[in-house]
């Protein structure tokens, strides 16, 4: 097992709780959240939690359902205290890289509409690839680095090894006319080397700094592939 003990890690969590014009609500995946959170919290991380409103961050109701529960979520559902962190989350505007030696995003639906294009955000994942520290993303929440660049002005992803949640995958949930682009498509037109397996299954891949994982039950890997970066 990695230990990262005395290692801070910053956890970015999406503020969006709308899905689209459907009515329905969308946020972020508990199982993206809680099982890297309890990899890295058992590891000796120190784990802070930041959205870009700040506060108790939207849950997908979806990812509540009996079919998407797990060790980890049932984990979560008893633990008061990781409970209250989720619902005093730190405003995004107001961290600064130079505290934590990484940072994770899980996904869930919402980050396509919040994070891709957030100001904040783009400029924290920047200064943290500039101090060569790790960032990893998981499935939806890839989106995240996107519009993110290297100093001379690139796409951070062009070149790189990267995956995210699929566009089979997302066919399959039936929202691939709901969302506002597809993860796969926008990484390919950035010049990713985008990966992937089949659907759903647990898939990660570390380029340099950059770690993603495909779709929920990739959270894990990819928080084992931080755990790594960090020790």
């Amino acid at each position: 097992m990695n230990t990262a003990t005395n290692k801070k890690v910053l956890m970015v969590i999406t503020s969006h709780g709308e899905l689209g014009n459907t009515g329905e609500k969308t946020g972020f995946w508990v199982e993206e959240f809680a099982a890297p959170y309890y990899a890295l919290v058992d590891a000796g991380v120190d784990v802070v939690l930041a959205s870009p409103a700040g506060g108790q961050p939207p849950i997908d109701p979806k990812s509540e359902m009996a079919d998407f529960q797990t060790a980890s979520t049932q984990r979560y559902d008893q633990d008061a205290a990781a409970q209250a962190l989720v619902a005093t989350t730190q405003v995004l505007a107001n961290v600064q890289a130079g505290d934590y030696d990484g940072v994770f995003y899980p996904g869930g639906h919402g980050p396509l509409w919040d994070l891709t294009d957030n100001s904040d955000s783009i400029a924290l994942i920047e200064a943290f690839f500039a101090a060569n520290k790790p960032v990893a993303v998981v499935c939806h929440a890839t989106a995240a680095v996107l519009n993110v660049k290297t100093p001379a002005g690139d796409f951070v992803v062009n070149n790189k090894v990267v995956t995210g949640f699929s566009n089979t995958e997302e066919e399959a949930v039936q929202l691939t006319d709901i969302v506002p682009f597809l993860l796969e498509d926008e990484l390919v037109k950035r010049g990713g080397d985008y990966q992937k397996v089949a659907d759903w299954n647990a898939f990660a891949v570390q380029d340099g700094l950059l770690i993603s994982g495909q779709n929920p039950g990739s959270s894990e890997l990819v928080a084992e592939k931080l755990l790594a970066a960090l020790a």
